[in-house]
């Protein structure tokens, strides 16, 4: 029979010293968390009190915030003029009550180039257009400003009505050529007692029993041609005093190059002249009287013509400029004289027998009219240029 033997186990007693070496590191260690942990509390104290600082902060920045935007909403509110926000798409996000005044409703939503189309007429000068308010069908002019885009491709649009503004202008040019009629009025009885007073004189021969038929035609033809320049100079008189251009339509400028060119072309011809044209207008339009542009141009194409001697040279070149349409009539005849230069507009001041003295005066006056300038630059012996600047038509 088989016996089990069993094994007492014997605990090893423990060495005093160890233990309390053990007590010893236990005690430490429980001072170093102690310490460590009092540590985060204050750590975290100090965040909390600086959370709450930044937080009354950004309480403070908010309030100011909502307070400037107010700000900023009452003073959009009560601007006369309208203002507009696009996006970078140009998009209408934002639009102030005066804006939808000019502009009608709706507009939140729209593009700017549906506005342009729908409800906006140019009037053939950069930045200005009709619109028709919607509560009275009354057409103002009004002028539209744009900021430049910002990073994200925003951009702002500012539109004032200009109605009242531009017919004050207009009243105080009308107002100054009425004055220089004041001015001019012994020029102008001058002006008409000199053809009236020869086409009197032939008149008179006419009635003469023995004038032969020859004769009777040749005085005739006479008398016809003084009350021409009579009825010319009345027209001219009336030009000037009117101003204004009428009848505004979309003009194609090579379209108008060649009109001028067929009206032209033939006193060239006539008086052995070498013309050139230089249209670099490509297929730019104006919105113009296209009947008033064509005269001041011809005005100053038939100056150049009685200004040069047979075989010259005139060129007439057509050019783009950022904002304007160039038109330069350029001759080589025998120049002006400075002192002259600063004459040349004044009305019925003339070097020629047969002028009126009125072409340049009217030419500049519709051109002025326009929105435009005209200028003269002009030296003895190296001939005379004219050049035209008519602002181009709005691109928006």
């Amino acid at each position: 029979m088989q016996t089990r033997k069993s094994t007492d186990t014997q605990s090893v007693p423990l060495d005093p010293r160890q233990l309390q070496l053990a007590f010893a590191a236990f005690n430490e260690a429980s001072e170093q968390l102690s310490g460590v942990y009092q540590e985060l509390q204050h750590q975290v104290a100090e965040l909390t009190q600086e959370l709450a600082r930044a937080n009354g902060e950004l309480h403070k920045q908010l309030i100011a915030k909502e307070n400037l935007s107010q700000q900023l909403s009452l003073l959009l509110n009560a601007l006369p003029g309208g203002v507009i926000s696009l996006s970078a798409q140009e998009r209408i996000e934002q639009v102030n009550p005066a804006a939808i005044h000019i502009l009608g409703a709706p507009l939140l939503g729209m593009t700017w180039q549906q506005v342009l189309h729908k409800r906006l007429t140019s009037t053939g000068l950069v930045n200005e257009w009709y619109v028709k308010l919607q509560d009275t069908s009354e057409q103002r002019r009004i002028r539209i400003e744009s900021s430049a885009a910002d990073s994200a491709g925003r951009r702002i649009l500012l539109i004032n009505d200009i109605t009242e503004a531009y017919a004050v202008q207009e009243q105080i040019r009308r107002n100054q050529r009425l004055t220089a009629m004041g001015e001019m009025a012994a020029n102008l009885a001058h002006q008409l007692r000199t053809p009236l007073s020869t086409a009197l004189i032939y008149a008179n021969h006419l009635g003469g029993d023995a004038l032969a038929p020859s004769e009777r035609k040749k005085l005739a033809t006479k008398t016809i041609e003084r009350l021409h320049h009579l009825e010319h100079l009345t027209k001219d008189m009336l030009r000037f005093v009117k101003g204004e251009t009428n009848q505004l339509e979309t003009v194609v400028i090579s379209s108008l190059i060649a009109e001028l060119q067929q009206v032209i072309e033939p006193q060239m011809k006539q008086h052995n002249l070498l013309f050139t044209v230089n249209d670099y207008s490509a297929d730019e339009f104006l919105v113009t009287d296209r009947q008033a542009l064509c005269g001041a141009l011809i005005n100053l194409l038939e100056n150049a013509v009685q200004a040069s001697s047979a075989g010259s040279q005139i060129s007439f070149t057509i050019r783009l400029e950022k904002s304007n349409i160039v038109f330069s009539v350029l001759d080589n005849g025998p120049g002006i004289d400075s002192m002259l230069q600063e004459r040349l507009f004044e009305p019925f001041f003339t070097t020629r027998s047969e002028g009126t003295g009125l072409g340049l005066a009217i030419a500049r006056s519709v051109i002025q009219s326009m929105g435009g300038n005209i200028q003269i630059n002009s030296s003895i012996e190296r001939g005379t240029e004219f050049v035209i600047r008519l602002p181009r038509c709005n691109g928006d």
